[in-house]
C-alpha cells in the first residue's frame, strides 16, 4: 500500500524479517489513513536499528544521540504545538540509555507519541541483553544468562500516571494500526510499546513466541481503572495488548508553559515580524 509518508531509499539497514519493517508500514498507513500532513508531522529518534525508522519515511525528522529522542521531541512540541510529534526508538534506546528521560516525559505530559520497538535485545550493538530481556536469556555478553528481572515499562508508566499506556504486537497488523491511531488522536503523553521480533540476535522471543504469548484485552475492559490496569501490567506469558491505562484528562506541558509565559499556541515562525523594530534591536549590538 502506497502512502504520502513513503520515501524511496536505496538501502535499508534492517535484516530481512525484522519486525521494524511491519512497524514502519503500520505507522505510515495509520498516519496516511488519518489524513495527516507529512509536512506537519515530525519523528524524532535516537540511536539503534529501530531509531532508523524516520530515515525511511517522508516526514520531518531528527536523529540524535542514544536515548535522547524524548527531550528533543518535547522541545519541538513546546516550540510548535501544531506539529504531530513522535519520539521513536527501541527498548534499549528508550528504557536503557533514555530511561531517565522516559520517566520525566511521563511526568511532564507533553502531547507526544512515544513509540517503543520492544524486541527484548540490543539489535544494533550485536545482541547484548536490553532492559526488557527476560531472566535466563543468554547473549554473547551475558553468557550465563540474564540474572535480573526485566524492566516493566507498562507498570512504570501507570505508576507515574501516564496519560495513555498502550501495548501491541507488530505481527497483528489491524490491532497495531488501530492502537497507533488511538495514540495519534490522544492529547497528552502516550506510551505505545510494540512487541516485535529480532530475527538475528533473539532466537527465543521470536514472531511465533510473541504470537503465542499475547492476548487482546476484551471490549469490556475499563482502562480508566488504575488498579486493574496495574494488575494487567504485571501479567506476563501471556501479556495483554490493547489500551491498558488511560488517566483522567490533564493539561499538557506545552499548554502550561505557554500559559505561564502568556504566549498563544501559535509557533513563533507564524507571527508577523516588524522588521523595523528588529533592525533597531540588532543595531544596538553593532
Amino acid at each position: 500500500m502506497s502512502t504520502r509518508f513513503d520515501r524511496i531509499v536505496e538501502d535499508n539497514a534492517w535484516c530481512p524479517g525484522c519486525g521494524n519493517f511491519s512497524i514502519l508500514a503500520h505507522l505510515k498507513e495509520a498516519l496516511d489513513e488519518m489524513g495527516l500532513d507529512p509536512l506537519q508531522s515530525a519523528v524524532i529518534s535516537g540511536i539503534g536499528q529501530a531509531a532508523k525508522t524516520p530515515q525511511y519515511m517522508s516526514v520531518n525528522m531528527f536523529n540524535g544521540l542514544h536515548g535522547r529522542a524524548l527531550p528533543v521531541a518535547q522541545g519541538l512540541k513546546v516550540a510548535n504545538p501544531s506539529l504531530m510529534v513522535i519520539a521513536e526508538g527501541g527498548d534499549g534506546d528508550m528504557y536503557g540509555e533514555g530511561g531517565n528521560h522516559f520517566m520525566a516525559a511521563i511526568r511532564r505530559n507533553s502531547d507526544i507519541i512515544n513509540i517503543v520497538h520492544n524486541n527484548m535485545v540490543y539489535g544494533l550493538t550485536k545482541g547484548q541483553a536490553s532492559p526488557t530481556s527476560e531472566r535466563g536469556f543468554k547473549t554473547p555478553v551475558q553468557t550465563e544468562g540474564v540474572h535480573v528481572e526485566p524492566f516493566n515499562p507498562i507498570a512504570t508508566a501507570i505508576s507515574l500516571d501516564a496519560s495513555l499506556v498502550i501495548r501491541t504486537f507488530s505481527g497483528n497488523k489491524e490491532h497495531c494500526k488501530a492502537m497507533l491511531k488511538i495514540a495519534i488522536e490522544h492529547k497528552g503523553y502516550v506510551l505505545i510499546d510494540i512487541f516485535q521480533p529480532c530475527v538475528t540476535f533473539n532466537k527465543i522471543n521470536t514472531f511465533k513466541w510473541f504470537k503465542e504469548n499475547v492476548y487482546q484485552l476484551p471490549e469490556e475492559y475499563d482502562p480508566t481503572d488504575k488498579i486493574k490496569a496495574f494488575e494487567k501490567a504485571l501479567e506476563s506469558h501471556p501479556f495483554p495488548i490493547g489500551v491498558i491505562y488511560k488517566s483522567p484528562p490533564k493539561e499538557t506541558l506545552e499548554k502550561i508553559l505557554r500559559s505561564e509565559a502568556q504566549m498563544d499556541l501559535n509557533p513563533l515562525f507564524s507571527h508577523d515580524v516588524d522588521f523595523g523594530k528588529l533592525s533597531d534591536e540588532m543595531d544596538k549590538y553593532c
